[in-house]
């Protein structure tokens, strides 16, 4: 009899808890937009020392919302990848309802990428140095070509065209060798390295392929540019 007895305290027990498991109640706002960051969440795929804000559209207070069964289930309203603004669908099953509830949330997210910008206005032919440069999170929106993450990358390259103070400094807006720098220039083979300086013949930024006059030998000659004033010959 005790056993018998155990048996069926266990089964009002379990049977309990799974009722109360699946007791419907009216989400919060908060809970909601909570999910709705979760979704997003989800979707994302963030490389590097990105900064992101996820901000759900405030919900009015004095929205009706009906009591959900377990679980609320939040996903992207369409398939596509995470863009600035987002559409998460929240829905559930009701016991009020015959039909599943949901409702559609609008969701803002950005990201902020750490890219080198200008200090101040830089015009053509100025030197990049600590002083006139800085890192900033910008906006991925902004970020519409080849940028620097690093001071370092940079220093000491010319800027080509003029850069607006707090703007992102773009690849095409430079040049590691600028037309008629003086350039080291590197003659490499699988086990051999020659060194000798030349006269850049274009600008050219890292991996260009430009003209550069040996001043040694007074000859033309092709080499890749590999950094601030060095090119690279392959032998």
């Amino acid at each position: 009899m005790k056993v018998q007895n155990i048996i069926i305290l266990l089964a009002i027990f379990f049977t309990t808890h799974a009722l109360g498991a699946s007791k419907a109640s009216v989400p919060s706002l908060s809970t909601i937009s909570n999910l709705a960051i979760e979704a997003i969440e989800k979707k994302m795929n963030i490389t590097g020392n990105a900064k992101v804000s996820i901000t759900p559209q405030k919900l009015d207070k004095r929205l009706n919302l009906p009591p959900c069964l377990p679980p609320i289930i939040a996903a992207l309203a369409t398939n596509r990848a995470i863009k600035r603004t987002n559409t998460v669908k929240i829905s559930c099953n009701s016991p009020q309802l015959d039909y599943p509830w949901q409702i559609f949330i609008a969701v803002r997210v950005d990201i902020l990428y750490p890219v080198v910008v200008a200090r101040e206005l830089l015009g053509s032919g100025d030197l990049l140095t600590r002083t006139n440069i800085a890192i900033q999170y910008v906006d991925q929106s902004n970020l519409r070509g080849q940028q620097f993450d690093t001071i370092e990358q940079v220093i000491g390259t010319r800027v080509k065209r003029r850069i607006p103070a707090n703007l992102p400094i773009f690849s095409d807006n430079l040049c590691f060798v600028c037309k008629g720098d003086t350039v080291s220039i590197s003659a490499r083979s699988s086990n051999l390295i020659i060194k000798t300086v030349g006269q850049a013949l274009r600008d050219g930024n890292l991996g260009d392929r430009i003209g550069i006059k040996n001043m040694h030998s007074n000859k033309n000659l092709y080499a890749t540019v590999i950094g601030v004033g060095e090119v690279e010959v392959r032998m």
